[in-house]
């Protein structure tokens, strides 16, 4: 018959084999940018809002892919009402609390209950599982209210006008350009920044101008310049493209009458190769 110590040594040596397949088993929350974003685009903190609305979700600094791609730096929204953020280490729960859009959505209509709510944005991986470090938006607190209406849109200035300087319709480039904003009769200022006769650019590649009673959509072919840039150098493959800028107020939404330029096309070349003889 083993003795007391002897049965405790055993007991030690089970643990120490078993340990390491227990650890194992335990699937790592996926990594990714830490300076990965969330965001809802035009709602803010406080706001008092109808009962159906359309959010919008901001992403930045990773890439929005549908539920089950396995991607690099990679994820797609989940939206948390009334809800606290779930376990980080496991998938989020799928009820009228947790809503999924695992198709990639960057946008949801929701219809809410009159009285007081809570929202947050919570990014998941391929299998619904938030990322390491997890990627949330601020909680966000709003009213809802029959009486509300979804926000107008903000006025422009009398003779207003955006464009780009030293780049006329038809020019020539290199694929690595840097393009520069002239605005005037309207002054410059930051995405949230609510300040009569200001906006902020945004660059619009290859696609027509957006909706005017809506958000400009952010992704490759919709870019952002919320910290009120006036020039961004970018890349474009070789070929005709287009080019257009359009202004928009505090919540990404083109003015009323809209402040955009004239749509331009661009012819991109590839730099000459030195002949070696």
């Amino acid at each position: 018959m083993l003795n007391p110590y002897a049965l405790r040594a055993l007991a030690a040596c089970s643990m120490l084999l078993l340990t390491p397949a227990f650890a194992q088993a335990q699937t790592p929350n996926t990594p990714i940018r830490p300076d990965a974003v969330v965001f809802f685009t035009d709602l803010k903190d406080g706001a008092v809002i109808p009962p159906k609305l359309t959010l919008k979700f901001g992403a930045s600094n990773f890439e929005v892919v549908p539920a089950a791609v396995k991607k690099a730096n990679s994820g797609h929204h989940h939206l948390l009402i009334d809800s606290p953020v779930p376990p980080l280490g496991e998938p989020i729960p799928s009820d009228p609390g947790h809503l999924h859009f695992g198709r990639g959505q960057t946008e949801a209509e929701l219809v809410l209950a009159p009285g007081p709510h809570t929202l947050q944005l919570l990014l998941g991986d391929h299998d619904h599982v938030p990322h390491n470090p997890p990627i949330m938006s601020a909680v966000i607190r709003v009213t809802v209210s029959d009486k509300a209406t979804a926000p107008g849109r903000t006025a422009s200035l009398p003779d207003s006008e955006v464009y780009f300087i030293g780049l006329p319709n038809g020019s020539v480039v290199p694929q690595n350009l840097t393009v520069r904003f002239g605005l005037r009769n309207m002054g410059v200022a930051p995405a949230g920044v609510v300040k009569a006769g200001t906006g902020h650019h945004h660059l619009i590649i290859d696609r027509p101008a957006p909706a005017l009673g809506e958000p400009i959509a952010s992704d490759p072919n919709h870019l952002h310049f919320g910290r009120g840039e006036t020039e961004k150098k970018i890349t474009l493959a070789p070929g005709r493209h287009t080019l257009q800028l359009v202004l928009g107020d505090q919540d990404h939404i083109p003015h009323d009458p809209p402040v955009m330029s004239q749509r331009i096309e661009v012819r991109v070349v590839r730099p000459h190769r030195q002949r070696r003889w």
